[in-house]
């Protein structure tokens, strides 16, 4: 039996321009977003950012992070695994447990933030590590809430050193 498709959707349409309606917590995200990860790896901070960015639908922020995983020069091979990350062994078992920590942080309504969860990735990290991680999912998710409920950045516009 032949599949229909559905139409493609139009163009994303702005609901509320958020960083000219909400200057001030805007630029405070943004303050955010600059300390959180810090002395985490590059390329695990991307991996992360993509992965809740995935797992919460926010187009900007994956096009964002995909450029800029690309840009410090992540491969395309682990980038287009990312979301099957336990099928392959190319991501480290350091890179593993903070993927599965950015799914129980994402995903609170599975049940909170499983304990063998948190320990596997208390075993790869540093404690002051292990904070920059959970500092860094609370904002990149933060971060979507505002990108999938006002649609306030357009997909694809994102340039990396711009």
């Amino acid at each position: 039996m032949p599949t229909t498709l559905a139409p493609a959707p139009a163009a994303t349409q702005v609901r509320l321009d958020f960083d000219a309606l909400a200057p001030r917590f805007a630029a405070a995200m943004a303050r955010l977003d600059g300390v959180a990860g810090v002395g985490l790896e590059p390329p695990l901070r991307e991996l992360v950012r993509i992965h809740a960015s995935t797992i919460n639908g926010c187009a900007y922020c994956i096009d964002m992070h995909t450029k800029d995983a690309r840009a410090g020069g992540e491969t395309e091979q682990r980038l287009y695994s990312l979301p099957a990350w336990r099928e392959t062994d190319w991501f480290t078992p350091r890179e593993q447990a903070a993927l599965a920590l950015t799914e129980a942080v994402t995903v609170l309504t599975d049940g909170h933030v499983p304990r063998e969860v948190f320990d596997a990735a208390a075993a790869q990290f540093e404690p002051e590590e292990l904070a920059q991680l959970i500092a860094l999912l609370v904002t990149i998710n933060a971060w979507n809430r505002i990108g999938v409920t006002t649609r306030c950045w357009e997909p694809g516009t994102y340039q990396p050193g711009a």
